[in-house]
């Protein structure tokens, strides 16, 4: 009998129903169930076949429990090696080269020096240039954590002043500073197995119980080629960054999806927040996924789910898109052409005479959609929370 275990904090609705359905399903040899963990023992494989991760980014003693069991053939849904190296600044900058249009964003050194160190250990750093920062990204503006996430020490900025106001508060940490986006419709993305999308409409701006009440505002022929453009994008950053269970988030400017927040391994499944239909959904898909891993786990395996990105950087290959159009390297041509995928194909290259075959074939072009200029009148920025200044966090330790 293969074990299939939840590993959850505080919420209460997803992890019962998610147990309830694996169960119900009565798949030979499956069982689900919550994980029980007492004695943790080096190198010593747990009783799990496969265990769904919602807690262990608050929990360090979680998050070593699961490598633990990862190393001795547990399947970790989401992968816990990748998900401690992931940070934002890295995922827009994966983004990038993936083809997905993302918004402008710099990196901040930390406004305090963390501990022990001293102006010596930062003899390779020069002077931070405001003023050029203001003129890249612009106002409005965001300033957020470039690790983490549960919208945590955000700040919307409208002016330099609240910049740097806000720039005293945020001590050691390190911080994004990126544009934001002015947008007509919001989407959050389920992305379940790499493979199964629930694009499902979303409004930041409105209280969490609220956020999921809203409507999709593009229609027609337009919607359809948004919608397929927005799978597109997700199938992509999700099988780059290997995540078995996220959500991504897209606000969308003159047309454009440009991705917000895509690294989520522990994502919002609440029915209080989700809505029913959205709750059933994401229920149903994560017990399919559960029972799927348990059924091809093989015991003392490395189960786990390497994103392109580690898969091709260990091959020293290029990190291709979802179609192989785009790669971490190739040129990418900004248009304003919104298709079904966003890229245009590579041209096909004339074969080379059979004497020079072992010649080394030129990268593929493609093309992304560029985010078109800030409108006039545009309707309030959005990015990540709502404009409430946040308060000084507490250094880290």
């Amino acid at each position: 009998m293969k074990k299939i275990g939840i590993l959850f904090g505080q919420e209460n609705t997803f992890p019962q129903a998610f147990v309830d359905r694996v169960n119900q399903k009565a798949v030979d040899g499956i069982t689900a169930e919550f994980v029980t963990i007492t004695e943790v023992e080096q190198a010593v494989p747990t009783d799990y076949a496969v265990i769904i991760d919602r807690i262990s980014q608050d929990v360090p003693f979680y998050r070593a429990y699961l490598k633990n069991a990862a190393l001795t053939g547990t399947d970790v849904i989401n992968n816990p090696f990748w998900w401690s190296a992931d940070e934002k600044f890295f995922n827009n900058a994966l983004a990038v080269q993936l083809g997905v249009p993302v918004p402008k964003t710099l990196l901040l050194p930390s406004k305090h020096r963390p501990d022990d160190t001293s102006e010596n250990s930062f003899r390779n750093l020069g002077l931070f240039d405001w003023e050029k920062a203001f003129e890249k990204i612009g106002f409005p503006a965001f300033m957020k954590p470039h690790s983490g996430g549960g919208w945590k020490s955000v700040y919307k900025v409208d002016n330099p002043y609240e910049a740097m106001q806000a720039y005293e508060e945020t001590g050691q940490l390190v911080m994004l500073y990126q544009e934001a986006v002015d947008f007509t419709d919001y989407f959050r993305c389920y992305c379940l197995g790499g493979k199964d999308v629930l694009i499902m409409p979303y409004e930041p701006r409105n209280a969490p119980h609220q956020r999921y009440q809203t409507e999709m505002k593009t229609q027609g022929e337009e919607g359809e080629k948004l919608l397929a453009t927005i799978k597109d994008y997700v199938l992509r950053l999700c099988q780059g960054l290997g995540y078995d269970f996220n959500t991504v988030e897209f606000a969308v400017r003159d047309g454009i999806p440009i991705a917000i927040d895509f690294g989520n391994p522990a994502p919002d499944a609440d029915l209080n927040s989700v809505g029913p239909e959205n709750f059933e959904w994401v229920v149903e898909h994560a017990a399919n996924l559960a029972i799927e891993r348990a059924q091809a786990q093989q015991p003392g395996r490395d189960n786990l789910t390497w994103g392109s990105f580690v898969q091709k950087s260990a091959n020293k290959t290029a990190i291709s898109s979802a179609d192989g159009s785009v790669e971490v390297g190739s040129p990418v041509h900004e248009t304003n052409d919104l298709g079904a995928t966003g890229v245009e194909p590579a041209a096909k290259k004339a074969a080379a005479p059979k004497k020079s075959a072992g010649a080394t074939p030129e990268a593929p072009e493609g093309s992304v959609p560029k985010p078109a200029s800030k409108p006039k009148a545009a309707p309030k920025p959005a990015g990540e929370a709502p404009a409430a200044k946040s308060k000084k966090p507490a250094p880290k330790k």
